[in-house]
């Protein structure tokens, strides 16, 4: 075994129950929600017993998925499991940053929190919505949201898999332009159009916010959503600006692979990353915590 990397999941993957059966199997997962919900009550219940609608809200979603994320952390770990970089897909960089000694756990918690409240707030404002885009080139799609004033290529996920975000009445029009052109835009399970220009005053505000959040050097490399590289300016600049910033995911794993990591884990309750990362290099090991048990017989030291 090489190099591990963990990469957090964001937004999309949340089910019903998700994490349950990890805090009943393992109590250092149960010991993770139990001091989420002494942060905010009923993260667990939310995780455990709401139905997909609630999940959905991305004041919900967000506590949710970053509760189950560092639960699914603490068993690896115990398990002797440890990363040599990490990197999180847009909410899943917090994580990813709180995993890295960038934040304690309550401080991530809280700061993910105030994330989603800020994120689902810009939602509000706008009737938005994002797709992703499939079987076209980044400079196609590229070209297409440029013929539209608030519609705009936000994820850069993996060859032929481009997410956007825009106006939901701009999106329908967009979308024709997609499938005239080859291609086809899957809506996703969000609310808001997010990593664009509609959330630039939550990513101000969260940026003022952070600055009154004690923050630590990163103790393992940890990798930008903005950048595609690991960290090399100050933590709070990055996870704000994320908000209304394209994610570089390809170009991150690429980095990533470049550095000599050979192994990602995907830690979130489903298997988006671990798909993407099989399209951007299909030589690297991929794994995701539905694989818990194969994760612990076949990558665990001991």
């Amino acid at each position: 075994m090489g190099k591990i990397a963990f990469v957090y999941a964001g937004q999309g993957d949340q089910y019903p129950g998700m994490g349950q059966e990890l805090t009943q199997q393992y109590p250092c997962a149960a010991e993770v929600f139990a001091r989420c919900d002494a942060v905010r009550p009923n993260t667990s219940r939310q995780c455990f017993g709401a139905d997909e609608e609630e999940l959905k809200q991305t004041v919900n979603t967000q506590p949710c998925l970053f509760a189950f994320e560092l639960a699914a952390t603490a068993v690896l770990r115990q398990a002797g499991i440890q990363p040599a970089a990490v990197a999180g897909f847009s909410l899943g960089e917090v994580a990813a940053a709180t995993a890295a000694g960038i934040f304690d756990l309550e401080t991530g918690f809280r700061a993910v929190c105030l994330r989603g409240q800020l994120m689902q707030q810009a939602s509000e404002q706008v009737d938005a919505a994002m797709a992703a885009v499939v079987k076209l080139t980044p400079e196609t799609v590229c070209r297409l949201c440029s013929e539209f004033d608030a519609v705009y290529p936000v994820n850069f996920n993996c060859p032929g898999q481009i997410t956007v975000s825009g106006l939901a009445e701009q999106m329908q029009e967009f979308s024709k332009l997609v499938r005239a052109a080859g291609g086809r835009a899957i809506p996703l399970k969000v609310r808001g159009a997010f990593h664009s220009p509609f959330m630039a005053d939550a990513a101000q505000a969260f940026g003022q916010a952070l600055e009154e959040i004690p923050v630590s050097p990163n103790t393992i490399p940890l990798y930008s959503n903005v950048t595609g590289q690991p960290y090399d300016a100050e933590a709070r600049h990055l996870l704000s600006r994320q908000i209304c910033s394209p994610v570089q995911w390809e170009s991150t794993i690429c980095h990533m692979i470049a550095s000599g990591i050979d192994t990602f884990i995907e830690i979130g309750p489903g298997m988006t990353l671990t798909n993407m990362t099989k399209k951007i290099n299909s030589s690297v090991k991929t794994y995701c915590v539905k694989e818990l048990t194969a994760i612990l017989q076949e990558v665990c030291p001991c």
